[in-house]
């Protein structure tokens, strides 16, 4: 699930994510399950409304990682 993530251009990051799921440039929403849902709740709402697919991940850290990042991710998401 997310070899995609790990090859493609992303997004990472809640309100990079929001801007990008604005303009329509997001394919697939990529959300950790152990996220604050006060933070990817909205962002599933944005997803759904725009006909993105989300993606539940286990844990930000399998998220940051799948990013190329050394911390933890809450949100991220694959560019068109």
């Amino acid at each position: 699930m997310l070899d995609e993530l790990n090859t493609a251009k992303k997004v990472v990051g809640v309100k990079q994510l929001t801007k990008a799921l604005r303009r329509g440039e997001i394919s697939t929403v990529y959300l950790a399950k152990n996220a604050d849902p006060m933070l990817t709740g909205p962002v599933a709402r944005l997803a759904e409304e725009n006909a993105v697919a989300v993606r539940w991940i286990p844990t930000m850290r399998e998220l940051g990682a799948a990013c190329g990042i050394s911390v933890g991710a809450a949100a991220a998401g694959a560019k068109r």
